[in-house]
């Protein structure tokens, strides 16, 4: 079994409404975004001895999460005070993205790596929320 990793950046904001400390606040992060694809290596054709071609890792986890995220306000659809303002960015037309959970660097590691299994053989993501602060979720 190998393992093999893709790093991605993407920007965005959000807030945690309700939490004693400051991320209470609407503020924003660079975060960086770290998918690991665990597998055999590809026996035949062209991708022959590779697990997965970065390229299409790279496809899969812009199309899938990098262009939904990317420059938004990262919301929890079950906050009635974040749904206002994503409400109010969306009658602005920006952009936004719902989450099912708090946009912590865990809620949010678990719903990537939840989207991403449905398209990649993925063993674990990892998400930078700061250079010195991450998550990593794997099953």
């Amino acid at each position: 079994m190998y393992k093999i990793a893709k790093e991605f950046q993407f920007d965005a904001c959000h807030m945690l409404d309700g939490h004693n400390g400051k991320c209470h606040n609407l503020h924003g992060h660079t975060y960086r975004l770290i998918i690991e694809i665990s597998a055999n290596l590809i026996e035949q054709g062209s991708s022959a001895d590779m697990v997965m071609d970065f390229a299409d890792i790279k496809q899969t986890v812009k199309q899938h999460v990098i262009d939904k995220l990317d420059h938004a306000f990262l919301y929890n659809q079950h906050n009635n005070n974040e749904s206002q303002i994503a409400d109010l960015l969306q009658k602005m037309q920006r952009k936004t993205f719902a989450f099912p959970c708090r946009t912590t660097a865990e809620g949010m590691s678990k719903f990537i790596f939840n989207v991403l299994k449905q398209y990649l053989p993925i063993s674990s993501v990892t998400l930078w929320e700061t250079p010195t602060s991450y998550c990593q979720y794997s099953e």
